[in-house]
């Protein structure tokens, strides 16, 4: 039952409701005013249009997701948080066929859903405590680029695929496929591995050159940026 008194509170979280519950198609001005006990005028004055109403109601569906999973601290090893945010991204898509198909599913240049934003955000900083580990074999934007793509494609086979016929293993095999090139397996393999050594040094200090408090110049911390970016794309 909703008992927000915020009238944009109502909106939403009637329109997550009817979005979860019969898919983009129930989201209509009239369904979502009978829910929220709203007049359409409001719906539009709050939003803009439809497509503002369905981008917060799939934001609001995902932190809903976010907040029910969510396991306190981060863990001692940066890569079993990644592990962890590629089971949520996975999960939440498969659970929420619906939300998920509005933050990927209709894809514009240059325009991109809240949440799928926050998503991608929430990927990049777990990319980012890998590489500041020195774990990482590649620059943190291809990182970021190749775990949400897999991720994505994962996530959209086990959709379309009736629940009889899915392979409750194919998340967890691309996973660590994907992150077996990407990252070091332990520290142990990690110090016996020195082919990629310099690259994973050189995208540890990118990941951290803006903590960093020494007294570059300008043009000093653009060329050493310059550096260490032509290193991380070199391949081992």
């Amino acid at each position: 039952m909703i008992t927000e008194t915020s009238p944009r509170d109502r909106i939403v979280r009637a329109a997550a409701a009817l979005l979860a519950e019969g898919g983009r198609e129930a989201v209509s001005t009239r369904a979502v005013t009978r829910a929220a006990g709203v007049q359409a005028p409001t719906i539009y004055r709050q939003f803009g249009d439809m497509r503002g109403l369905l981008d917060a109601a799939a934001s609001y569906g995902f932190a809903a997701y976010l907040h029910a999973q969510a396991a306190g601290d981060l863990a001692d090893d940066p890569v079993d948080d990644l592990r962890r945010g590629w089971d949520l991204h996975v999960g939440f898509g498969v659970a929420n066929p619906a939300f998920h198909a509005l933050m990927y599913g209709d894809p514009r240049p240059g325009e991109t859903p809240t949440a799928a934003r926050v998503a991608a955000d929430i990927l990049r900083q777990l990319v980012h405590r890998v590489a500041e580990a020195g774990r990482l074999r590649t620059s943190v934007d291809q990182a970021t680029e190749m775990l949400h793509a897999t991720a994505c494609g994962v996530t959209l086979t086990l959709i379309r695929t009736p629940p009889p016929g899915r392979d409750p293993a194919l998340s967890t095999r691309t996973r660590e496929a994907v992150l077996a090139a990407l990252v070091t397996d332990s520290p142990a393999a990690r110090a016996t591995s020195r082919a990629d050594r310099p690259v994973r040094h050189a995208v540890a200090l990118r990941a951290a050159l803006d903590t960093l408090t020494t007294d570059f110049t300008p043009a000093e911390r653009a060329l050493l940026t310059e550096w260490l970016d032509r290193i991380t794309r070199t391949t081992p």
